[in-house]
């Protein structure tokens, strides 16, 4: 599913969206009034990626932008770097 990162299970919620009317207190109203809610979903910022596991396994994940900026999966490198990795692993 496309919805969710593999890695940390991370998945759209569902929350709530309030209109407001009214002015606030604090800026010399009488208070800020709920009018309407409605349904709504938070989604998870996911990519589609090549993705590398620690043993050198290239595949393509869902990934949310957490894990990519915390280090958890690494993206794996163009074909022509790859290939030169291989390389040096080989020699």
């Amino acid at each position: 599913m496309s919805g969710h990162c593999e890695y940390c299970e991370k998945a759209p919620s569902s929350g709530l969206k309030y209109v407001r009317r009214g002015l606030a207190k604090a800026k010399g109203g009488v208070g800020r009034k709920v009018t309407g809610k409605t349904g709504r979903w938070f989604r998870p910022n996911v990519q589609h990626l090549k993705v590398v596991e620690p043993n050198g396994h290239v595949h393509r994940a869902w990934v949310c932008a957490k894990c990519l900026r915390s280090g958890r999966v690494a993206k794996a490198p163009y074909q022509k770097q790859l290939a030169a990795l291989r390389a040096e692993r080989k020699a």
